[in-house]
C-alpha cells in the first residue's frame, strides 16, 4: 500500500484513511485494550465519583451471546421472535429490582441514567411545563438543566432555593416559588451529581400537599449517584420519603453495567404507561440486552453485602475527608461531617483551582475531576474552584479506612507539598497493587 502517513492528535499517532491498514487497526485495538487493563484497571487509585468495577462473573456474563441480538417491545409482547431467553432475563430484572428497592414499576431499558432522566420529562411534561431542579454547581446533573434534556424537552428550568453556605435546601423560598409555579410546573426533580448529603424528599412531598399540587406534581428522585447506598441502606429511602419516580445509573455506587433504570412506587397505571412509552418506542429500540445478565448477577450481590458494602463505602468518604482536613484542605461540609454518601468535596482554589490540581494528581496515577463547588458562576465550569472524589470503587476493591489515611497522604504530598507527580506515582502503584480483587461479591 505503500509508505502511511500519520496526524498527530494529542500526541498520539493515527493512520490516514488512506493508508488504513486492517492488520495494523486489529492489532492497534488490542494495544489499547491491554493498555487501559495493565495501566487503568490495576494502578490506578480511581476516585471517579461516577464509575465502579463489577464483579468478575458480572464481566463473564456481560459477554454472551445477547450483546447480538435486538429484543424490541416489551417482555412477552415483542416485535421479534427468537426472544424467549431474552424476555427471562429482562423479567428477571425487573422482578428482582421490584422486591429490592419496595417498588411496583420497574423499567431496565434506558442505556443510561441521563436516558432515564429525559424519559421522565418526556413522560410527564410537555414542551413550555417548568420543572425544578437544583442549579449545576449546587450538585443539579447536567441532564435536567435547560441546556441538557430538560431543555432538550422543551422544558423551562426553575432553580431550588439552595444554601450554598450550610449546604441545604431553602424550604420555604421553595414553597412560595412553588405557589408562584402553580399550574404550570409539572415535576420537581431532586437527586445530583455533587451529592453529598441527603435531599429532603419527605419535607418535599409534605410542601406539595399543603400547597395542593400533590396531584399534579411529579416527585423525581434522580438516584444515578447513590442508588448503591439506597439500595445498601445508608444513604435515604426516597420511596418510603414520599418519591414517585427514581431514575438511576446502575453503575455508580451500585456497581453493575453501566446502564439505568427507572423505578415507580406512586406512579397511576396512566402515569406508567406514559414512562413506558417515553422509554419504548420514544427513546430505546435496541436496549443492548447483554447488560441484563450481569445486571441481574450485581442486584443478587448486593441483595446479600449490599448493607455492609454500603456502610464501608460511607466510612470510607468520611475517613478521607477527615484525613483531607486534618492535612489542610478546605473539605466542604465539615460541619454537617463532611459527607454521608460516597462523595467528598474539596475547594483547591488556594492550589490553582480544580483542573490543575486533578491534572496532577493525574500525573500521579490518582484520577479525580474537577467539579463546580455550591455558589460558584455556572461559566466557570472548566476552571472550577474544586474536585470531586469518590471512593465506591477503592471500597469495592477491599480498600478501608486505612487507606483512606494513606491516600490522603498522597494527596499533601502532590496538592500541598507540590512534589513531583511522577516521584509520587510509585507510591501510588504500591498501595493499588495490594487490591487486586472484587469484594462484596459471592467469587474471588
Amino acid at each position: 500500500m505503500g509508505e502511511k502517513s500519520f496526524v498527530c492528535v494529542d500526541d498520539m499517532q493515527i493512520m490516514t484513511e488512506s493508508t488504513l491498514d486492517p492488520m495494523v487497526l486489529a492489532e492497534e485495538a488490542k494495544r489499547i485494550v491491554r493498555e487501559e487493563e495493565d495501566w487503568r484497571a490495576k494502578k490506578t487509585l480511581n476516585l471517579i465519583a461516577s464509575e465502579n468495577v463489577m464483579s468478575p462473573v458480572a464481566r463473564a456474563l456481560y459477554n454472551s451471546d445477547f450483546q447480538h441480538r435486538y429484543a424490541e417491545g416489551e417482555v412477552g409482547e415483542r416485535y421479534y421472535e427468537g426472544v424467549r431467553y431474552a424476555d427471562d432475563i429482562e423479567a428477571l430484572c425487573e422482578r428482582s429490582l421490584s422486591q429490592l428497592v419496595r417498588v411496583d414499576y420497574v423499567n431496565v431499558k434506558p442505556l443510561s441514567g441521563a436516558q432515564a432522566n429525559l424519559a421522565v420529562f418526556f413522560a410527564f411534561a410537555k414542551p413550555g411545563d417548568h420543572v425544578m431542579s437544583v442549579d449545576l454547581p449546587s450538585g443539579g446533573h447536567i441532564s435536567y438543566r435547560e441546556f441538557g434534556a430538560a431543555g432538550c424537552r422543551g422544558l423551562v428550568v426553575d432553580n431550588i432555593p439552595y444554601n450554598s453556605e450550610s449546604l441545604g435546601f431553602e424550604l420555604e423560598l421553595l414553597r412560595s416559588k412553588l405557589r408562584e409555579l402553580r399550574g404550570k410546573l409539572t415535576i420537581v426533580t431532586l437527586g445530583g451529581s455533587l451529592f453529598l448529603f441527603p435531599h429532603p424528599v419527605r419535607d418535599i412531598a409534605r410542601i406539595l400537599e399543603e400547597e395542593g399540587m400533590r396531584s399534579e406534581v411529579v416527585l423525581h428522585y434522580d438516584a444515578a449517584h447513590v442508588f448503591g447506598l439506597v439500595v445498601g441502606g445508608k444513604f435515604q429511602d426516597p420511596v418510603a420519603e414520599g418519591a414517585d419516580v427514581i431514575s438511576s445509573s446502575t453503575h455508580k455506587t451500585f456497581p453493575g453495567p453501566q446502564g439505568g433504570v427507572l423505578l415507580g412506587a406512586r406512579l397511576t397505571d396512566k402515569q406508567k404507561s406514559s414512562l413506558r412509552k417515553a422509554v419504548f418506542p420514544g427513546l430505546v429500540s435496541n436496549h443492548h440486552l447483554h447488560r441484563l445478565p450481569a445486571l441481574a448477577y450485581t442486584i443478587a450481590e448486593m441483595a446479600r453485602f449490599g448493607h455492609d458494602y454500603a456502610s464501608q463505602v460511607v466510612s470510607n468518604a468520611k475517613r478521607l475527608a477527615k484525613a483531607l482536613d486534618e492535612s489542610g484542605f478546605r473539605v466542604l461540609g465539615k460541619e454537617k461531617g463532611y459527607t454521608e454518601s460516597h462523595q467528598v468535596a474539596l475547594d483547591v482554589q488556594p492550589y490553582g483551582g480544580g483542573a490543575p490540581v486533578s491534572l496532577a494528581l493525574a500525573q500521579a496515577d490518582i484520577i479525580t475531576n474537577k467539579n463546580l463547588l455550591p455558589g460558584e458562576n455556572p461559566r466557570n465550569s472548566r476552571t472550577p474552584a474544586g474536585i470531586r472524589l469518590g471512593v465506591q470503587e477503592l471500597t469495592r476493591l477491599g480498600m478501608n479506612e486505612a487507606e483512606m489515611e494513606r491516600i490522603a497522604e498522597l494527596f499533601t504530598q502532590v496538592v500541598i507539598n507540590r512534589e513531583n507527580p511522577e516521584s509520587v506515582r510509585h507510591a501510588v502503584h504500591a498501595l493499588r497493587s495490594e487490591f487486586t480483587e472484587v469484594r462484596y461479591t459471592f467469587v474471588s
